[in-house]
């Protein structure tokens, strides 16, 4: 029989070419006047960050920029960004780019006027009624990329440089007020980022398709996310300015993020702490790592990947067949092969089992799996030999 479980769906998203130009809006929408502008240090040198800027100071009493985000955002860029918003009395925040910028500026919205310090918020399901509507600050949302699907989601991904490892910021409060999902805005981004970031998009969905917990509602969003990229990735790689593409792919990003309420696994649970110990870019750390979490949990889902490669219209269908185009997929998007690679051994391969068995997403991957079985993971994804799982 069922077991009691709480499902939540994502926030109100304004989608379609030129909605950037609804921002002031947006503001206004929100009260918001003297908003801060969170994005990146590579984005901040944009003209696309420009434009948004000088729609916010047409419309607003003061706006200022913030782009102190690292690719691997850390406390100390949230602690900055929430040093700007106070000093500048500002009242809410636009956050724009991709995963990173948008969790940073989420964390800062949360934080911004509480007494508790952002860790607080690790792993706990903080209630709501200790947030008020004095403490909670606007928050707008424009993804230029369509990877993580933050834009839609209740948690950022911070690093603690203190002990090394990415933490899961969750609070149901940090879900963005307006989303505004404009192609547009990421007709900028360079092949390779776009792979990346599409990738990481398409394990989102997976991952979650393949958790053991109970939500079919998420269940069918992952399998239509996953239909999508399949169909739309490839496109927007090598027609960088096809909006159709370009837009396809924003809404199964946010589809992945939404899909992923339901659990991710191991392949989180691995790429998150590469990416805090090496500083590798999580979609493609998540695309390397990919095929050998699906091989290692096949006795849990072999019947849902058979189902998936009907759904791909793959030429094969079975579990086999899934996994023969994951590595087909990854060519076809010049994903290397392996984490060696990227420039990575396996001399820390013990401590990364260890930390990846800590990894919150490792609680919900398709079968249990202990310190060991990640240890393998990471041997399998670095040498790119299957026969070591």
């Amino acid at each position: 029989m069922f077991e009691p479980i709480d499902w939540s769906f994502p926030t109100t998203v304004w989608f379609g070419p030129g909605r950037a130009e609804e921002l002031p809006q947006a503001c206004a929408l929100l009260a918001i006047r003297r908003p801060l502008l969170v994005t990146d240090q590579g984005l901040a040198e944009l003209e696309l960050v420009a434009d948004l800027l000088a729609r916010l100071e047409a419309g607003s009493e003061s706006t200022t920029l913030f782009a102190q985000v690292q690719g691997n955002p850390t406390l100390a860029n949230v602690l900055a960004g929430v040093k700007a918003f106070n000093e500048g009395e500002h009242d809410g925040i636009v956050a724009v780019g991709g995963g990173s910028a948008l969790d940073v500026g989420k964390s800062i919205a949360l934080i911004a006027r509480q007494s508790r310090p952002l860790w607080d918020f690790v792993d706990t399901d903080a209630p709501v009624s200790e947030l008020t509507s004095e403490t909670l600050v606007p928050l707008i949302a424009l993804p230029t990329t369509a990877g993580t699907g933050s834009e839609v989601g209740r948690a950022a991904v911070i690093l603690d440089e203190e002990t090394a490892s990415k933490n899961i910021v969750f609070h149901p409060s940090m879900l963005p007020n307006i989303v505004i999902s404009d192609p547009l805005l990421t007709l900028g981004l360079p092949p390779t980022i776009t792979a990346w970031t599409g990738i990481d998009a398409f394990v989102h969905a997976l991952e979650a398709y393949g958790s053991p917990n109970f939500h079919p509602m998420a269940q069918g969003i992952a399998i239509e996310a996953m239909r999508m990229i399949h169909r739309w990735l490839p496109v927007a790689v090598a027609e960088g300015s096809n909006v159709e593409a370009r837009g396809h792919m924003l809404v199964a990003a946010s589809m992945g993020a939404t899909a992923f309420q339901k659990g991710l696994g191991s392949i989180h649970s691995v790429s998150h702490v590469v990416g805090a110990l090496y500083d590798t870019h999580h979609g493609l750390t998540n695309a390397v790592v990919l095929p050998f979490g699906v091989i290692q949990n096949m006795s849990a889902i072999a019947e849902r990947l058979g189902h998936l490669s009907r759904v791909l219209e793959l030429p094969g269908h079975g579990a086999g067949a899934l996994v023969d185009f994951l590595f087909e997929f990854r060519a076809q998007l010049d994903i290397p092969g392996n984490l060696a690679e990227l420039g990575i051994d396996e001399e820390r391969a013990v401590e990364i089992g260890r930390l990846a068995e800590l990894d919150r997403c490792t609680a919900t991957n398709a079968m249990p799996v202990t310190a060991k079985d990640l240890e393998r993971l990471f041997r399998a994804a670095v040498s790119g030999d299957q026969s070591r799982l």
